[in-house]
């Protein structure tokens, strides 16, 4: 998930005020079939690796079992989350990283053949938006679900990869919709009213959200197990924790 916005700051709306959230457990609670019904195939737009899992991971292995093709785009490699780190440079994370994807995919049940890595720049991903809707398009077709971050995620990379997937969905015929990632760490989970008006909870039977948690796990280097990072990782388990839950938010 890499380098964030302002609002990404600090340790961000705990997970406990999620399970308390009304407007959160009032969203309709539907299974994966009933989001997939008609799909030829489901292609995630993921800004970085990792975001595909802790999105839309359960939905990803609903997809598959019931022998809907999956494809991920990978946009960036994130390969900028540890600036100037004299370990993790640039480099050293692309090979990583991309390593790491490809286990998480095995875990969910597919593997590295249901990716494709663009290698757009970390953290500059606007600055290519309109390479990214032309990419899009040549591999989108009427029948296809897109789904791709939520376009007010908070962080640049994730709302310009919301953005040019809505753009080539509706270009190319394709059913659209967002999944929030950033979004839990800074939404009042107090609020009277959530912020979108068209979401619903995809229901994880224990199986999915066991994978799920699996294929979180492999991302070494942003959950820092098993690896010397000597800095805070991106993805410590407070975050983590928001993406365990029994079921996913798609909105539209």
């Amino acid at each position: 998930m890499d380098a964030v916005a302002v609002r990404i700051e600090g340790r961000g709306t705990p997970e406990s005020a999620w399970e308390r959230c009304a407007w959160l457990d009032a969203l309709p609670l539907v299974e994966a079939d009933t989001v997939l019904l008609g799909a030829r195939r489901l292609i995630v737009v993921s800004p970085h690796p990792d975001d595909e899992v802790l999105g839309c991971g359960g939905l990803m292995q609903a997809a598959a079992a019931q022998g809907c093709g999956v494809q991920v785009v990978s946009v960036t490699d994130g390969e900028a989350c540890y600036p100037d780190h004299p370990r993790w440079t640039p480099a050293c994370l692309r090979d990583a990283r991309r390593r790491e994807l490809a286990a998480a995919m095995q875990a969910l049940g597919m593997d590295a053949t249901h990716v494709t890595s663009l290698g757009l720049p970390d953290g500059a991903v606007a600055r290519h938006e309109a390479d990214l809707v032309a990419h899009l398009c040549t591999c989108v077709s009427p029948g296809d679900v897109v789904l791709a971050p939520w376009i007010h995620d908070a962080h640049p990379d994730h709302e310009a990869v919301g953005r040019a997937a809505l753009a080539a969905a509706a270009l190319c015929g394709a059913r659209s919709l967002q999944y929030p990632v950033w979004a839990w760490h800074w939404l009042d989970a107090l609020a009277s009213t959530g912020p979108w008006t068209t979401a619903q909870r995809i229901a994880l039977c224990p199986d999915a959200q066991a994978r799920k948690r699996q294929a979180m796990a492999v991302f070494a280097t942003q959950t820092g197990e098993g690896e010397a990072l000597g800095c805070e990782p991106i993805l410590p388990e407070h975050v983590l924790a928001r993406f365990r839950r029994s079921f996913e938010v798609l909105i539209g």
